[in-house]
């Protein structure tokens, strides 16, 4: 019998599970896999860096001198914009990481169980059952043996797993459309000296289609396409062989990573848009990526899982006193909003709107500033356009854009 049980043990779970230590509450941790392992979501944004902080796992996280990221280069031919989080319109963290996921994920979990928190790993739940007072759930280790565990309060920060979403039958799709991709690491002997060798890039190939380049500070780099399903598949052969050929689609990247050995398979995974008809229920909350997952492309899936996880323990905390939790609006809605926020983002980037702002020279600073913000992680500054007119304002400012190019294409025409 616990207070709380977290199923997941990735950041998500950690974050909630420290949190709700540090106040005191019993709680257990189950993980399906054995970790490290590997996982995708490598690049975070600055504002994960105050649910680290606020749920004690900063400092732990601190020591391993993961490789900074100050902000973001976006490369298109040859066109180049840069956004740095220490210019932007919100107040808040200014940095965070590149991290290889299996040793910064192992490291949380670690300084988890360091502080008197139960977690069993390679334990699988077949099974949930809720009752007045608390859950029971049914959980299978790697030698078939089952237990059951009594809680008031379950977390689901499973990600990918989505748990309780299948268990309860709460999975609905969600609203963008998914794209495939095509990943591995790379030891990054030919990685430029300063700056260049350090920031996290995206390679614009197309409308479409995209590559990241991430640095990590023990000399290994991510790399990786995203795009249309149907157009990662017209590449033939190996996923090593199809990963070589798509390198030759980045002119600015090309050269530093040719010729160079994969650490690992080329892994493809077609990403579903997925979502969940509730984010909680009596006795449950649904986290991360087991309540939303949108698209990879501004890197907002960790972010969003610690946001959440931080939320749901700080709400969990004060129901478990007797306090008056209003989950819809603290929580639901809360979140909703900002995951609107990006959905429009990664929508209006997929349509071409936003990448005409981002490759506007003539862009106004403090529009700059704004959109910076919400790469940063900060989609709930109700003082910022780009957060409350997300819906419409950057297919706004690119019609904006066309009209004002095309003015000036039609004087020199003259």
């Amino acid at each position: 019998m616990v207070d709380v049980l977290v199923i997941g043990a990735g950041p998500s779970g950690c974050v909630a599970a420290s949190y709700l230590h540090d106040r005191g509450y019993n709680v257990k941790v189950v993980e399906k896999s054995k970790f490290p392992r590997f996982v995708i979501g490598e690049s975070l944004l600055p504002r994960c860096m105050d649910h680290f902080e606020q749920s004690g796992l900063l400092d732990c996280l601190k020591a391993k001198k993961f490789e900074v990221k100050t902000g973001v280069r976006f490369v298109k031919g040859n066109n180049i914009c840069e956004f740095d989080f220490s210019y932007k319109h919100t107040e808040g963290w200014d940095w965070t990481w590149q991290v290889p996921r299996a040793e910064f994920d192992n490291t949380l979990a670690k300084e988890v169980a360091s502080k008197g928190v139960d977690i069993s790993f390679e334990q699988e739940v077949i099974d949930v059952q809720f009752n007045d007072a608390f859950s029971e759930t049914f959980i299978k280790d790697k030698e078939g043996k089952i237990t059951k565990v009594r809680a008031k309060f379950i977390v689901d920060s499973s990600g990918f797993g989505r748990v309780l979403p299948r268990l309860l039958n709460l999975e609905k799709p969600g609203a963008i459309t998914g794209n495939a991709s095509i990943f591995t690491h790379i030891t990054d002997s030919k990685r430029p000296s300063g700056k260049d060798g350090k920031v996290f890039a995206f390679d614009v190939i197309n409308t479409e289609t995209w590559f990241w380049v991430i640095p990590f500070s023990n000399g290994t780099t991510s790399i990786g396409f995203v795009g249309p399903s149907e157009f990662i598949d017209s590449f033939k052969g190996s996923n090593e062989e199809v990963l070589a050929q798509m390198l030759k689609l980045s002119e600015y990247s090309y050269e530093r990573f040719k010729d160079i050995d994969f650490q690992f398979k080329p892994v493809k995974v077609k990403f579903s848009s997925k979502s969940v008809t509730n984010l909680y229920g009596k006795g449950y909350a649904i986290t991360g990526n087991s309540a939303e997952f949108i698209d990879p492309l501004f890197a907002s899936g960790v972010t969003f899982a610690t946001e959440s996880a931080l939320l749901a323990a700080k709400l969990i905390s004060k129901e478990l006193v007797g306090k008056t939790v209003d989950w819809e609006n603290d929580y639901t809605k809360y979140l909703k909003d900002g995951i609107g926020v990006f959905s429009s983002f990664v929508k209006e980037w997929y349509s071409g709107n936003l990448q005409k702002l981002f490759f506007d020279e003539t862009a106004e600073e403090k529009t700059k500033k704004q959109i910076s913000s919400v790469l940063a992680g900060y989609v709930w500054d109700q003082t910022n356009p780009f957060v409350t007119k997300h819906d419409r304002i950057i297919k706004g400012i690119a019609h904006f854009i066309e009209k004002k190019n095309r003015r000036k294409e039609l004087m020199a025409m003259r």
